[in-house]
């Protein structure tokens, strides 16, 4: 009597002990090192100076930071093995320092805007020297950094952040010598003020944004690369297959995107041979055409579907 196997997962060989983030520990610990570093300086030099946008841009040095900390920290839980009782172990903890991170960044943003308006009537002295100096130390520690993460910002949600926040602080960093420049050269003491704000609006737009996908992965929306519908059409078109439903898609951290779906196929009775042979088919369909990292498929023969309490996609 053949008999029919139960739903079969397919992994097709990947790694999912080792996410993204946690493959680049290295390039975000020598980061995290130059950021505080340089972080430590322009405070420093902010207080001796008396610039906001000094201040402001080592505030957001200060949550880089903490959102590279972070990261760090996620990369070691979700490097931890899976269980029973968590069965893709810890990976998603990367998602959720991101969102830490993001809603910090939107934090501080709101911060310093909201300072820069109420300097903007005031005339402070400010150190224009020391103001430069510290400025343009930490544009080139941001470019440092630029170059450890160029190839890794892709990988990753954490990654990204990290990479997008560095390169907010240099960015921040050209504004506060643009500043001093101006305060140098012309004594008008608001450039601080107005450096301060653009800084602010550099750093809300990459907080919302970051936010945005955050909440794509935590609401296990379809990853931006999966297209259902073409992967519903390559579905059916193996022969043998003449529907398929509850097809869904999602993430568990960056880089791993998941797939499951009910495939129903000819015939009354499914043999263990014959689910083989689709399975197989459906491997070699998907990993040919999509970067899904892991599926898992249902095979059911035709009229099981009416077993079925209900019927998605």
């Amino acid at each position: 009597m053949s008999r029919q196997p139960p739903a079969h997962e397919h992994s097709r060989g990947h790694d999912h002990s080792v996410t993204a983030t946690g493959a680049n520990r290295n390039k975000l610990i020598a980061v995290l090192c130059i950021t505080l570093s340089v972080m430590l300086i322009q405070a420093i030099g902010a207080w001796i100076s008396g610039s906001l946008s000094l201040l402001a841009d080592a505030g957001h040095m200060l949550t880089d930071s903490a959102g590279v900390a972070i990261a760090l920290l996620a990369a070691t839980l979700a490097a931890r093995p899976a269980t029973d009782t968590r069965t893709f172990g810890w990976q998603r903890a990367e998602i959720l320092a991101a969102l830490a991170n993001a809603t910090v960044l939107c934090a501080v943003g709101v911060l310093v805007i909201r300072e820069a308006f109420l300097r903007w009537g005031a005339e402070p002295e400010v150190e224009s020297g020391i103001m430069l100096g510290a400025a343009v130390l930490g544009a080139l520690a941001n470019l440092v950094s630029l170059a450890i993460l160029a190839r890794a910002c892709g990988e990753s949600l954490n990654m990204r952040g990290a990479y997008l926040e560095v390169f907010g602080d240099l960015v921040g960093s050209v504004a506060v010598i643009v500043a001093a420049v101006v305060i140098m050269t012309t004594g008008w003491v608001r450039a601080d003020a107005l450096a301060s704000f653009a800084i602010g609006l550099l750093i809300l737009p990459r907080a919302i944004s970051l936010l945005k996908d955050v909440a794509d992965v935590l609401l296990e929306s379809t990853p931006k690369n999966v297209d259902l519908a073409q992967v519903r059409e390559h579905i059916i078109g193996i022969p043998g297959v003449v529907e398929v439903h509850d097809l869904h898609a999602w993430t568990i951290t960056s880089g791993v995107p998941v797939l499951s779906a009910h495939v129903v196929v000819d015939g009354d009775k499914v043999d263990y041979e014959y689910s083989c042979q689709i399975l197989d088919a459906l491997d070699a369909c998907l990993d040919g055409h999509f970067d899904v990292a892991h599926c898992t498929f249902q095979i059911e023969p035709v009229g099981h579907v009416r077993h079925e309490r209900a019927v998605h996609n």
